[in-house]
């Protein structure tokens, strides 16, 4: 028989956290499995780049980032996926060639690729706005108005339109079980209904409520600091 228990780490793996970031949607994941972890902080400088600390953990100096033994891991998903992998325990990656593991793959890719570039376009223009002297501050808000009316807003609308498709026929992501693609959604899907609410449809805004409602989350919200939408 094989052996279900969970894989514990020898010693305590290192989530390298900095706030307002993605990883907090790693922290709840480390949350929901019970995993033997420590948080090192990490705060944002006035810039809102992440310290020079966090490069002598990765060359990218970005966040988040485990270190697991000899392991140390960037990228969301690849850490999302790691951690599932090892400490899952069967339960939170459906079983390969099932029609759930095509929709757990295709979600857990969609929050970073297709969701989350017009977010940060949103982002990156409003800050521009901000740092443009205020006697051309029209000029940016210009182009930002064009960029939102004729790319960022259309795409946001197709892509909220198909997670409220998806989540009118399915519990989770993956359909029926909550999984890593519903750990790598919450984060463009809280910044959407912190900033761009109007886009958040009932079934989506049911799914969020949930997630928000689990006992590894509120814990995870609870040790990671306060967690700003206006500030990523």
């Amino acid at each position: 028989m094989a052996d279900t228990t969970p894989k514990v780490p020898e010693t305590p793996l290192i989530l390298h956290h900095l706030n307002n970031s993605r990883s907090q949607r790693i922290l709840w994941l480390l949350e929901e499995l019970n995993v033997n972890y420590e948080i090192k902080f990490y705060q944002r400088q006035p810039d809102m780049m992440a310290p020079k600390e966090l490069k002598d953990v990765h060359s990218l100096g970005k966040s988040p980032v485990i270190t697991d033994g000899r392991h140390t891991i960037a990228e969301s998903g690849a850490i999302v996926e790691y951690l599932v992998s090892r400490y899952g325990n069967g339960k939170w990656r459906p079983a390969e060639g099932t029609d759930e593991q095509l929709q757990y793959t295709y979600w857990l890719h969609t929050a970073e690729g297709s969701l989350m570039l017009p977010l940060l376009l949103t982002l990156i223009l409003g800050a521009a706005i901000q740092e443009t002297p205020f006697l051309v501050r029209l000029v940016p808000y210009i182009i930002r108005r064009e960029i939102n009316t004729r790319m960022i807003e259309p795409n946001l609308k197709a892509q909220y339109e198909l997670i409220e498709e998806h989540l009118s026929k399915n519990e989770w992501f993956a359909g029926s079980q909550i999984s890593g693609a519903d750990i790598q959604m919450v984060f463009p899907i809280d910044i959407t209904a912190g900033q761009m609410d109007k886009f958040i449809g009932e079934h989506t805004r049911a799914w969020l409520e949930k997630v928000r409602s689990r006992p590894a989350y509120i814990k995870a919200m609870e040790k990671g600091g306060p967690f700003d939408m206006q500030k990523l």
